[in-house]
């Protein structure tokens, strides 16, 4: 078995609409889709034969219409409701999503005068593959962690 690639990220959210307009209305992404569903696949798929979801599908505007490329899925489960765990990104099991910027500075400055919290000041990567890039780790409403990269200057 291979991966042909990479479809979308699921991330679970406690209130979609709260979500929609943090990542809508603060980084940009468009709305695709909304739509509600308790069908029988879809519990069989997540596995809670009772799950009632509310779920929307958002991409970067100008990414490819359909189902190719990559999209950003929220999922709100109506039912069974989940419980906060503790979303250190040291803990196994936590992930982060990664979005590229081309003015991290100002990225950074917007978003926070919006009220968004970070883990800290931008920071510039000094080894590695993406040394000369630049980084930091911010949180969206429900403390999922988020990254925003500015890739390094191309070098002559």
């Amino acid at each position: 078995m291979r991966v042909a690639e990479l479809f979308h990220t699921g991330l679970t959210v406690s209130d979609l609409d709260r979500s929609i307009a943090f990542y809508r209305d603060l980084l940009g992404f468009e709305l695709v889709s909304q739509w509600e569903s308790a069908q029988p696949y879809l519990r069989t798929v997540v596995g809670f034969p009772e799950a009632e979801l509310r779920i929307a599908l958002l991409r970067l505007p100008g990414a490819a219409a359909g189902v190719s490329g990559h999209h950003l899925e929220l999922l709100e489960y109506r039912a069974p409701r989940g419980a906060r765990g503790d979303p250190r990104t040291c803990n196994p099991g936590n992930a982060h999503v990664a979005f590229m910027v081309h003015d991290l500075n100002q990225a950074y400055d917007e978003l926070r005068a919006k009220g968004v919290r970070f883990k800290s000041a931008p920071v510039e990567i000094t080894h590695g593959r993406n040394r000369g890039a630049k980084a930091v780790y911010f949180l969206d409403p429900d403390e999922i962690t988020l990254e925003l990269v500015e890739p390094a200057p191309r070098r002559g």
